[in-house]
């Protein structure tokens, strides 16, 4: 079993940390201006109300940025599509950190009956779809809109800069293989002429209890692809298969085939891998074998290398299953995300800011999950400290609670409260704090 991140410190280190840590703990905690609280409420109903897919959230972004201004901004709009950015000069010299929240919304028809559904409607990849914040991200950008009010109120005596980045499509984009969200910031020149110390950013969590934050240091959330498999086969009466070749069965054959990758080929006790077929479409009638089968999915992996291998792998199972056939097959994978690594040094200097605001107790070391985050994109550009958020009521079982992604999912309103003062803190401390390394 290897040492910790932490074990492998020198004891210098060590000691440096615990001091940070002691003078953390010492310190009042960053104020919030009179009533922050409740507006930040008010603005994450009025977010969930008006939900926006990726790269249409121009709402949203009208939003942000009538806020920046009010509070003395100057935000930069239309950054990857709908992004708004704005920088907070302190009045102190010191570092630069930046913050960012996502704005999009899911294709999913909001259940939940609250009093500030959604009942939006819109299209997805050629479907009708209902339109819910059923991920979280209306309390992200409440919560990095309520932590702007708060850093701009205080800027007289803050050091250093601070970027708020509000950022488009974090789910995705809405066509396959387009770049989008957090690498489309940044290919736009995101960081031009602020080049970030660090970068902070949360996600709200049904898998922890409303009150708790989560933290990981190192490999924190799995790398994010979609893939396309697209199976040709030939066309012929349902009667008479051999007449044709049947990209159908080819499909199902490369389906079961991948999974044996997974549970033969690599070592997941080392590396987990996850290998999800989660679209099959093929065929238009009952009496007729289709001349092709198009399968989509998703590979998520937590070592680029590991993943290079997968993606061989399963490409050379698929076009040997079709060349059985007679049929052919064609892999196209396209990157959403890479790993999400929270740097272990941060990780330990601002664990110390979530424990003031929340209680020792209730800062949990969280296992690694197989869900993506392209926040990773802008923790390859600087070092990167992610956390999540409890949204389930304390009474409710985590297992029966509706995750993330749910028709039903509720959070607990508490969360935006603790959300809010767990990043301000953060925030506060880290531009505070000595250089970072």
């Amino acid at each position: 079993m290897s040492p910790s991140p932490r074990a492998r410190l020198p004891a210098v280190a060590l000691l440096l940390l615990a001091t940070l840590a002691a003078d953390a703990t010492a310190a009042d905690p960053a104020p919030l201006p009179a009533g922050l609280g409740a507006r930040v409420v008010e603005w994450r109903r009025d977010l969930h109300r008006h939900p926006e897919l990726g790269n249409h959230e121009t709402r949203t972004a009208r939003v942000v940025a009538d806020h920046l201004r009010a509070l003395g901004l100057e935000p930069r709009t239309g950054l990857g599509g709908t992004g708004v950015t704005a920088v907070l000069k302190g009045g102190k010299p010191g570092p630069r950190i930046a913050l960012r929240a996502d704005m999009d919304a899911l294709p999913v028809t909001e259940a939940t009956g609250l009093p500030f559904a959604s009942t939006v409607k819109s299209e997805y990849r050629g479907q009708p779809v209902g339109v819910m914040h059923a991920c979280g991200h209306d309390l992200h950008v409440a919560i990095l809109m309520g932590v702007a009010e708060a850093l701009a109120a205080m800027r007289d005596t803050l050091p250093g800069e601070v970027m708020f980045v509000f950022q488009p499509a974090e789910e995705g984009p809405p066509v396959a293989g387009e770049v989008a969200g957090a690498k489309s910031m940044l290919d736009e020149g995101v960081f031009d002429g602020f080049k970030p110390d660090a970068v902070l950013g949360l996600h709200v969590w049904s898998r922890l209890h409303a009150g708790q934050l989560g933290v990981r240091a190192g490999p924190f959330m799995a790398s994010a692809d979609e893939w396309t498999l697209e199976i040709a086969g030939k066309q012929t009466h349902g009667s008479q298969p051999w007449a044709g070749v049947d990209p159908i069965t080819v499909a199902a054959q490369v389906l079961l085939g991948s999974q044996a990758i997974i549970a033969r080929q690599v070592d997941i006790t080392a590396h987990p891998v996850v290998l999800t077929a989660g679209q099959i479409q093929s065929g238009t009638r009952f009496n007729i074998i289709p001349d092709q089968a198009t399968m989509v999915g998703t590979l998520r992996t937590f070592d680029m290398d590991v993943r290079q291998d997968v993606i061989d792998r399963f490409r050379n199972t698929a076009e040997h299953f079709a060349a059985a056939s007679g049929a052919s097959a064609r892999l196209v994978v396209a990157m959403n995300a890479p790993v999400t690594v929270n740097d272990p040094a941060l990780t330990a200097r601002l664990r110390p800011s979530l424990e003031r605001v929340a209680g020792a107790g209730n800062v949990v070391e969280v296992p690694r999950y197989t869900i993506a985050e392209d926040f990773s994109q802008f923790a390859n550009v600087a070092p990167g400290f992610y956390f999540f958020v409890g949204t389930t009521p304390p009474d409710v079982p985590l297992d029966q609670a509706p995750m993330n992604h749910s028709p039903l999912y509720a959070p607990d309103e508490s969360a935006l409260d603790l959300g809010l003062r767990a990043l301000l803190q953060a925030t506060v401390d880290f531009l505070g704090g000595p250089p970072a390394r």
